[in-house]
């Protein structure tokens, strides 16, 4: 049963949700901002900063138990012979079966052994949200990322207040510790969470930039489509305002096969 409870993310998402609330609580509870616009009648700040942290809980989940761009069948609209007459013939590389789910991988698509699934334009299983980031919830994970690094800096700037003006000459540290240690914890926490999680939202958005994946930045020289590309020539860039574009505005399966093909310099 406690196996079952780790595969299927449960005790990660519960951990998640919990820490989550409990920091909130704190921050809440203690002498800080928001217990003291509370006391003064003045909602606003601590009813904004509890919108933001649901808004981030909620944003967690969808993309937790998000389809992330399972591939479950052969093809991706229609039969096997309608996708392979989208899918140019002169230099792009062939479509493989996955030697796990014996599935066609389109091309940009990876098995996650953790999902034992291929997944879209598989970008990185994620542990901490349990399940992979791929075509369907990559935009989201990195909207997610966004209101989460939002509600931790908020988080941060009310903690780090108080424990910064909350010293006084009269109050010695073992007594100031005893009073202020659950929102010490509190503080470094979201510390180091505010750091990883600016660090990800960086990194993603400048591989989005440039329309690669963390797989395909990774692993270049494994992959069988880029291994005869230069260091850094990126056959699916189409320049920084168009990579943005497509990636956030453009809701639907892209057949990543026609692109190879059209910049690649060897394609007829």
């Amino acid at each position: 049963m406690m196996q079952n409870m780790f595969r299927t993310g449960f005790l990660v998402r519960a951990t998640h949700t919990l820490l989550t609330w409990v920091i909130t609580l704190i921050l809440f509870l203690h002498n800080t901002d928001l217990r003291k616009c509370e006391e003064q009648g003045e909602l606003l700040l601590p009813v904004l900063f509890f919108l933001l942290v649901v808004l981030s809980v909620l944003l967690y989940f969808a993309v937790s138990l998000m389809d992330p761009g399972f591939v479950l069948t052969d093809s991706v609209k229609g039969s096997n012979e309608e996708m392979e007459s989208m899918i140019p013939q002169s230099s792009s590389p062939r479509l493989r079966r996955c030697g796990y789910c014996l599935l066609q991988q389109p091309m940009r698509a990876k098995h996650c052994q953790t999902c034992k699934h291929c997944v879209r334009r598989f970008d990185h299983h994620c542990p901490w949200i349990e399940n992979c980031v791929g075509e369907r919830n990559h935009r989201w994970f990195i909207v997610y990322l966004l209101v989460q690094l939002l509600a931790l800096l908020w988080a941060l700037h009310i903690a780090l207040y108080v424990r910064v003006s909350g010293i006084s000459p009269s109050l010695t540290w073992v007594l100031w510790f005893r009073v202020n240690g659950f929102l010490l914890v509190a503080l470094v926490l979201v510390g180091v969470f505010s750091v990883v999680a600016g660090m990800l939202l960086g990194i993603h958005l400048y591989l989005v930039s440039i329309n690669c994946t963390t797989w395909e930045f990774m692993s270049r020289h494994r992959i069988a489509y880029l291994k005869n590309c230069g260091d850094e020539e990126n056959p699916f860039d189409r320049g920084v305002f168009c990579n943005l574009w497509n990636f956030f505005c453009i809701c639907r399966t892209v057949v990543w096969e026609q692109t190879y093909d059209r910049n690649t310099p060897n394609s007829v």
